[in-house]
């Protein structure tokens, strides 16, 4: 199994500080300039990456990453081309570790097997899956473990104590705390109820535990990595590749420069925990 998640996790905490992990979308805007925003994160700071897989119905996306996708799949992104754009990215860089993000359907139209295999091949280093729960591990979860990938939970607001354990039971890698109820890219969770959340989670596993949804600023990560083990941004670095398009609705390497300039800001934020 690959240690790339384990060491970005250890290394921040030997460094005292919180981890940075940021989302994009394959193939947004389209897939050359996808490719370079995700080149550019391996020098910002970012400790993972979740690359998003496009899918016409994410159902637990606000309407930026609903976007996101969408300009996606209208460029020509497919899973396949995902694994080919993480397979690219593995072979220039050989730490940072790479999650894909999504929904079961792609997976499920490809192939398990076979995707399993493609994944580990492309040097992809865990999943996350939104739509697929604790009770159809046997489904994906435990085959791709036994395949060498981590397969992170989500945990929300609503998953109570008498949940958690189903939920933990086999996850691997870290957990991901949804710390709002609703879709990614709205409101922010207060910082009381992160905290509280944390303490409820860490009695139920030892993995580390980053915060995720709401996260718009630099301060905001900053306060969010204080209050649990990092933090995750995605809708806030979207929001920069919808507001810098081109008048054709096309990448430019403008996009590039500003979501990396914004990811390092994000970086040294955390950087303070």
């Amino acid at each position: 199994m690959t240690r790339r998640i384990e060491t970005a996790f250890a290394k921040a905490k030997s460094a005292d500080r919180g981890v940075l992990g940021v989302f994009i979308t394959a193939g947004d805007p389209d897939l050359e300039t996808s490719e370079k925003i995700l080149h550019a994160l391996a020098d910002t700071g970012v400790d993972f990456i979740e690359l998003g897989m496009p899918f016409s119905d994410p159902m637990a996306d606000g309407p930026a990453i609903q976007a996101a996708s969408l300009r996606a799949l209208k460029a020509g992104m497919s899973l396949q081309k995902t694994l080919a754009m993480a397979k690219r990215f593995r072979a220039k860089n050989a730490d940072i570790p790479i999650i894909l993000m999504g929904y079961y359907n792609p997976i499920y139209i490809y192939g398990n097997d076979v995707f399993l295999k493609d994944a580990v091949d492309a040097g992809v280093d865990g999943l996350i899956l939104v739509d697929l729960p604790p009770e159809e591990d046997e489904e994906l979860c435990i085959p791709a473990k036994q395949a060498g990938l981590s397969f992170i939970r989500l945990v929300t607001p609503t998953t109570n104590d008498k949940r958690l354990p189903t939920v933990l039971a086999e996850a691997n890698g870290f957990v991901y705390y949804v710390s709002v109820t609703g879709i990614t890219g709205t409101k922010s969770a207060a910082a009381d109820s992160i905290d509280t959340a944390y303490k409820r989670i860490s009695n139920h596993t030892d993995l580390p535990i980053v915060t995720g949804f709401g996260i718009k600023t630099a301060k905001q990560a900053a306060e969010v990595a204080k209050l649990s083990d990092g933090a995750v941004v995605g809708s806030a670095v979207v929001d920069i590749i919808a507001s810098n398009l081109s008048q054709d609705g096309s990448g430019n390497d403008d996009i590039v420069r500003k979501v990396a300039a914004f990811v390092r800001e994000l970086a040294n934020a955390v950087s303070g925990k």
